[in-house]
């Protein structure tokens, strides 16, 4: 393997372990919830989910979990206070 690469995957190994360098702006993902899937994303600032609590709420567990699994690396604007501290991440 050349040096450079054996460089480039220790530093990838380093960023892994460096979550607050990553900062999500736009994402999508297919949330697998225990009767359907659902199309949960965050685009310019907003949360959006395809369940029916999420049309209601504005908010649902698909949602909250992703800001659970992914604390540290989303802006601010993308976690409230009150749901961050239900959820023990404040």
């Amino acid at each position: 393997m050349q040096s450079s690469l054996i460089g480039k995957i220790e530093k990838a190994h380093r960023y892994a372990e460096q979550r607050e360098r990553i900062k999500f702006s736009d994402f999508a993902v297919s949330f697998a919830g225990e009767n359907n899937t659902h199309a949960t994303s965050y685009r310019e600032g907003q949360w959006h989910c395809s369940c029916s609590f999420f049309a209601k709420w504005g908010l649902c567990s698909h949602t909250m979990a992703l800001q659970k699994i992914l604390v540290g690396m989303l802006p601010e604007e993308a976690l409230s206070p009150e749901i961050a501290e239900k959820l023990g991440i404040a």
